[in-house]
């Protein structure tokens, strides 16, 4: 799983770069736009964000067989970015590690990266209802024992994904974000299974 976190990390600080390389200009704008329309959340055409959430994981896989402990929680973390090519719809990258579980005599875990279709439905100056859809190329592990009847192994491979939130922006820069993700993903032995996340976090527009 090193491989599309490299991967991944290096798409970030290229972006993150850029970001930093235009800083002082998306500052001086933003602020003026915000106080041009008395709105902290308006996504103009080509504008951009980061964020980072930090959540829950919920693995809907069996148990197996033998009495062993079997979790389905773990902490996720999600770092993603993004652009709107108009007031409402955008295109978003991200990349999501969910974890890993006790599970079958050994542990699961999974991650991946997801690019997705983005909008959003204003509900006042500074309020949001988010909504994605997407898809998301997932890496998963497990490791059993066999008394519990669970396979063992890799997995890779797409899978549909998709999700809603809300934002409340409480500076011309900064919003909060609550989201619910799912996301199906390839694991040996059990073909696509859903993982859903529930998380909380942080976003930066420029």
């Amino acid at each position: 799983m090193q491989s599309l976190t490299r991967t991944f990390s290096a798409t970030v600080l290229a972006a993150a770069a850029l970001a930093a390389a235009t800083g002082v200009q998306a500052q001086t704008s933003s602020s003026t736009g915000a106080s041009a329309s008395g709105n902290y959340t308006f996504y103009a055409p080509g504008s951009r964000y980061f964020g980072l959430n930090i959540g829950q994981s919920d693995f809907s896989l069996p148990s197996g067989a033998g009495g062993f402990p079997s979790e389905s929680k773990d902490t996720s973390y999600n770092i993603y970015g993004g652009s709107y090519f108009n007031n409402n719809f955008g295109l978003e990258l991200g990349y999501t590690d969910f974890g890993k579980v006790n599970r079958g005599g050994g542990q699961t875990e999974a991650e991946g990266i997801n690019l997705s279709l983005v909008g959003r439905l204003p509900l006042s100056n500074s309020f949001n209802l988010l909504g994605k859809l997407g898809t998301t190329y997932g890496r998963t592990r497990v490791s059993a024992l066999p008394a519990s009847g669970l396979a063992s192994g890799n997995e890779s491979d797409w899978g549909v994904s998709y999700g809603i939130g809300a934002e409340w922006a409480f500076t011309p820069a900064l919003s909060a974000v609550l989201a619910w993700d799912e996301h199906n993903l390839k694991f040996v032995g059990t073909g696509k299974d859903r993982i859903s996340t529930t998380s909380l976090g942080l976003r930066y527009r420029f």
